[in-house]
C-alpha cells in the first residue's frame, strides 16, 4: 500500500491503523484548494464523511486554520476503508500538510483520536501499531501522550507524545496555532 507513496509531498500522512486484529500502515491523502462556491466541498473516499467535517471544524476552531473558503478532498490510498478513531490525527496531519504546502517528514507516522475540544486521545493496541511502523522503516511517531506509558521496551523509534491538536501540528510543521485550545 505504501510502495507508491511519494515521499516529501505535501498532503500525505502515514497512519498505523488496526483492521480487525491486524496492524496495517496506510497513507491518508489530502488536497485543499480555494473554492468559489458558497459552501466548500468536503469529499472523503475511504473515510467517514461526517468525521471529516468534524475534524475540519476542529482545525478551524482550535488552531485557527482558515478552511471555510477551501474545498477539502481526502482519500485513503489503496482503496481501504478506515473506520477506527486512531486515524484522526493522521487525517488532520494530511489536511494541514496540504494547506501549508509542507510535507510530513517521510519516516514519521501519526496516530491518535481527536476529540471536539482538540484533545488527542489514546488509541488501542499502540504496541502493535508501533511494531508494524518500525518494521516498515519508520523512525518517528507522533502519538497521544497517554499512550506513552504502554509502549513495549522493544520499540526503538523516537516517540513524541502530544496532548492537543495544536501540539501535534506544532511538532510536525513548526506551526503556531492562531487560537488557544
Amino acid at each position: 500500500i505504501l510502495s507508491e507513496r511519494p515521499e516529501q509531498t505535501p498532503g500525505s500522512a502515514v497512519v498505523p491503523s488496526i483492521e480487525g486484529t491486524r496492524p496495517i500502515l496506510v497513507e491518508v491523502q489530502a488536497l485543499t484548494a480555494p473554492t468559489p462556491l458558497a459552501l466548500p466541498r468536503r469529499t472523503a473516499i475511504g473515510l467517514d464523511h461526517n468525521k471529516t467535517s468534524v475534524l475540519v471544524a476542529v482545525l478551524e476552531k482550535k488552531i485557527g486554520m482558515t478552511l471555510y473558503n477551501q474545498d477539502v478532498f481526502l482519500n485513503v490510498a489503496g482503496g481501504i476503508r478506515l473506520n477506527e478513531p486512531g486515524v484522526d490525527l493522521g487525517i488532520i496531519a494530511a489536511i494541514v500538510s496540504s494547506k501549508l504546502e509542507q510535507p510530513v517528514p517521510s519516516r514519521t507516522a501519526v496516530c491518535g483520536e481527536i476529540g471536539l475540544t482538540g484533545e488527542v486521545r489514546a488509541v488501542s493496541q499502540i504496541g502493535q501499531r508501533l511494531k508494524e511502523a518500525e518494521r516498515l522503516g519508520f523512525t518517528h511517531c507522533i502519538l497521544p501522550k497517554n499512550n506513552l506509558k504502554n509502549i513495549p521496551d522493544t520499540i526503538k523509534m523516537k516517540l513524541t507524545g502530544v496532548e492537543t491538536v495544536s501540539q501535534a501540528i506544532s511538532r510536525l510543521f513548526n506551526y503556531t496555532a492562531k487560537r488557544q485550545e
